[in-house]
């Protein structure tokens, strides 16, 4: 099975009717090191669109042709200012970004915890994805699939969202907030927003459980938006007094060392988060920040 590339195999099993099993081919090899980028006191926009080029442009990413997934927040009732979602400026760069790199769609989604309509309106990002050209998608519960983990360690199987099967291309752009039960939540946990089933049940556990969930999927690339940060009451917030204004986008093709640097917003040492020595073991990415090159962009310098 590791001969066989990631997308054609998810289609032939979904031509086939089968249930859909991860073939995990980045567990197997020694990881080299990765590189991130993070920009600092700029625009949310020029931001990303600067530290997507000093990663070698979205075109190390999206093909000519490709069907992009772009996973925001977009889980609460709240305005950009609150901070519970991701900044709409940014997701709407990396539509464009998708779009000038050659991707046939770009669609935008997420499972909301409030009422879905209110939570895309009120986010601003239904308007900002749209106006620049993504498909703007809210959840269809008979889209969701089986998804067989086998190297799950308490999760062997979970529904997934069809869109994040299809897609020949996953971002994940999470914002960086404070968690009420999970401590934070960075990109692992944004990634539960394309999961269907009853996802209270992965809070039992977490910190093992949503890592045998991303075994599912390969974001090929996380942007972590810390422009503005919810500092407490997370992951609702609601009080500007919680947000914090970090000004800070982070990204990288390794998810681990994205969430693994993403940590400094909130002072915590990466080292001592369960979820992230898990995921190092078992090879998604690079904890050890001495394994990962990174270069800064200082739009305040």
């Amino acid at each position: 099975m590791q001969d066989i590339d990631r997308r054609d195999f998810l289609r032939k099993s979904l031509v086939a009717g089968a249930v859909l099993t991860t073939c995990p081919t980045w567990l197997d090899a020694a990881l080299p090191d990765s590189d991130l980028v993070v920009a600092r006191n700029g625009a949310p926009a020029e931001m990303v669109r600067q530290a997507v080029a000093a990663l070698g442009g979205m075109s190390q990413f999206v093909k000519k042709g490709d069907s992009v997934l772009l996973k925001p927040n977009i889980g609460w009732d709240r305005l950009p200012e609150q901070a519970a979602n991701t900044n709409p400026e940014a997701v709407a760069e990396v539509v464009k970004l998708c779009l000038e790199a050659g991707a046939g769609k770009v669609r935008v989604l997420d499972r909301t915890c409030n009422e879905p309509r209110r939570c895309y309106m009120r986010s601003g990002i239904e308007a900002a994805a749209k106006a620049a050209g993504a498909e703007v998608r809210h959840i269809v519960e008979s889209r969701f699939q089986d998804v067989a983990i086998p190297d799950g360690e308490l999760i062997k199987s979970w529904p997934v969202y069809r869109d994040a099967i299809e897609s020949d291309v996953i971002i994940n752009i999470p914002i960086a907030k404070d968690h009420n039960i999970s401590r934070v939540t960075l990109g692992f946990k944004n990634m539960m927003g394309v999961l269907g089933g009853d996802r209270g049940a992965l809070h039992d556990k977490f910190m093992t459980k949503i890592v045998d969930i991303n075994l599912a999927f390969k974001p090929s690339l996380t942007i972590i938006d810390g422009y503005r940060t919810l500092m407490r009451n997370g992951p609702t917030g609601g009080n500007l007094a919680d947000v914090a204004q970090k000004k800070t986008i982070i990204i990288s093709a390794d998810r681990v060392a994205a969430d693994a640097f993403a940590m400094q917003l909130f002072d915590i040492n990466p080292a001592e988060v369960e979820y992230l020595r898990i995921a190092e073991r078992r090879g998604l990415g690079h904890l050890d920040l001495k394994r990962v090159k990174v270069k800064e962009i200082n739009f305040g310098a």
